[in-house]
């Protein structure tokens, strides 16, 4: 297999990484990704940034496929325009938790329910504070493809000790859209499991569908949806064991199956066994010959990105395709 490997963004003295935080959209050639940039500290640990420096939201844009990219601050307006959705990686004084607690605007609000899911520049970005009990999480849409973002849209709680956002959506007909989110536990740790809210009066509203996947003895995070039915859809789930460091505990990514257009779900088979330390989300799309594509980092060395096939929506997965194993690190 051919790959051709392109640089979205690499600037000296700075660690950027992170996308599956903010989300990916494309409309043909035209490509937008968001990610994180930090201050690079060699020798930090697990993530090799600094968090006494701001970690700053930026977004590239493709306007050849993914050839060529350009690179700027994220236009996505956020509480005292702190970055977000990445709390846990800087100290209190600079997250957007601590702006939000100050009430320095523009804070998350109720979406005013207008939102036309269908529009075809249409895109949407989950985002959140940080992890664990007590995550606050909002989301945007934007209608020019990501070069403007309306929000923050606050989401609510769904009863649960936190929501810990990130983009995965699938939109339906008449202003319905789901979105695939993770929960917080109550012992103050992260990822206790999938859930699917639903919105149908065009995002004003969003109400708790059902669990996805949940877990008390793993971490359940990070999904990637593909519909393949008119009640078809496919998740796939980061995971990895809930036991000491979390760097050294076993990591997989598994496949949930809904065929009741996600009002319930089961356990479709396990495309990635060994994900590398602590794991990696997921990346999953249906191309254009029916085939599932998973594509993952792997976080053991040799650093990559590795990707696998399926031809039967899931239930089987081809050769693990190692598409690079030259990263410098497990991010």
């Amino acid at each position: 297999m051919q790959a051709e490997h392109r640089i979205v963004y690499r600037q000296p003295g700075r660690f950027a990484g992170w996308p599956a935080n903010y989300g990916m959209w494309a409309w043909g050639d035209e490509i937008v990704v968001g990610f994180t940039e930090c201050t690079h500290r060699a020798g930090a640990g697990f993530h090799a940034r600094t968090p006494e420096q701001p970690a700053i939201p930026l977004q590239a844009r493709s306007l050849d496929g993914g050839r060529t990219w350009t690179a700027a601050s994220s236009p996505a307006p956020s509480p005292g325009q702190r970055g977000f959705s990445a709390d846990e990686h800087m100290i209190p004084a600079l997250r957007v938790a601590t702006a939000i607690e100050m009430g320095l605007e523009p804070l998350p609000r109720p979406c005013p329910g207008d939102i036309d899911f269908t529009h075809p520049d249409f895109a949407l970005m989950a985002a959140r504070t940080g992890l664990g009990t007590g995550t606050v999480a909002w989301f945007y849409s934007s209608y020019d493809r990501a070069h403007s973002w309306q929000g923050p849209y606050a989401l609510p709680l769904f009863g649960l000790p936190g929501v810990e956002a990130r983009t995965d959506y699938l939109v339906n007909a008449g202003g319905e859209c789901l979105l695939f989110l993770t929960a917080s536990r109550d012992d103050g740790d992260e990822a206790a499991g999938i859930f699917l809210a639903r919105t149908t009066d065009a995002g004003k509203s969003f109400e708790f569908v059902a669990w996805v996947a949940a877990s008390s003895e793993n971490h359940l995070l990070m999904p990637s949806s593909v519909r393949l039915g008119d009640t078809r859809i496919v998740t796939a789930i980061r995971c990895n064991a809930a036991l000491g460091a979390f760097d050294a505990a076993p990591a997989w990514i598994d496949l949930y199956e809904s065929i009741d257009d996600g009002n319930t779900w089961r356990f479709l088979s396990r495309p990635v066994p060994d994900a590398g330390s602590g794991g990696n989300p997921p990346s999953m799309i249906k191309l254009r010959d029916g085939r599932l594509c998973l594509t993952y980092g792997y976080r053991a060395a040799p650093f990559g990105i590795r990707a696998r096939l399926s031809e039967d929506g899931g239930q089987t997965w081809g050769e693990v395709i190692h598409l690079r194993d030259d990263g410098g690190c497990s991010d």
